[in-house]
């Protein structure tokens, strides 16, 4: 979720928002997942929750939008970069991971693009995900990979993601 969090907070400042409650809602939005992994109850559950505790409609809005399945459509920019992010931090991270260097610091979008080619790398994340996420936001994949990068390599050292470059 930090991974997540850095990428969408960074988005909130590219385009002029308001980065503290976007990284809340960032924070926030698989906070269930762990209990509830399954369609049937995530995010759904963890939604209940916030709306208990009296957060507003924007934010349990874009949590329930960033899973395909909730029949709820992105609409809005927060909700279009929060799904953008989900799966791309991961698989950016997976990918910084498995370099001699484990940093960030020395990922490019190119390495991650040719990553998404090898379906045994990440097998979990769906590829049309991340492509899509890309679209939603009207990037081009590359852009928003190297978007990522940039705003996760401005957390490297919270991420874990600094290596040894």
């Amino acid at each position: 979720m930090l991974g997540v969090e850095a990428a969408v907070r960074g988005y909130a400042r590219h385009f002029g928002e308001d980065d503290e409650a976007w990284g809340i809602v960032a924070l926030l939005h698989d906070f269930d997942y762990e209990r509830y992994p399954d369609a049937g109850n995530h995010p759904f559950r963890g939604v209940e929750v916030l709306r208990d505790l009296g957060y507003p409609d924007w934010v349990t809005r874009a949590i329930l939008s960033h899973a395909d399945y909730s029949g709820v459509p992105r609409e809005s920019r927060l909700e279009k970069v929060l799904y953008a992010c989900d799966e791309m931090s991961g698989f950016v991270t997976a990918s910084a991971l498995v370099r001699p260097s484990r940093s960030i610091m020395d990922l490019e979008p190119a390495s991650v693009v040719k990553r998404m080619k090898d379906k045994a790398f990440a097998r979990g994340v769906s590829r049309d995900d991340l492509r899509r996420g890309a679209e939603e936001l009207g990037l081009p994949l590359e852009e928003h990979i190297g978007n990522v990068i940039r705003f996760m390599r401005e957390r490297a050292d919270v991420l874990g993601l600094r290596g040894s470059a």
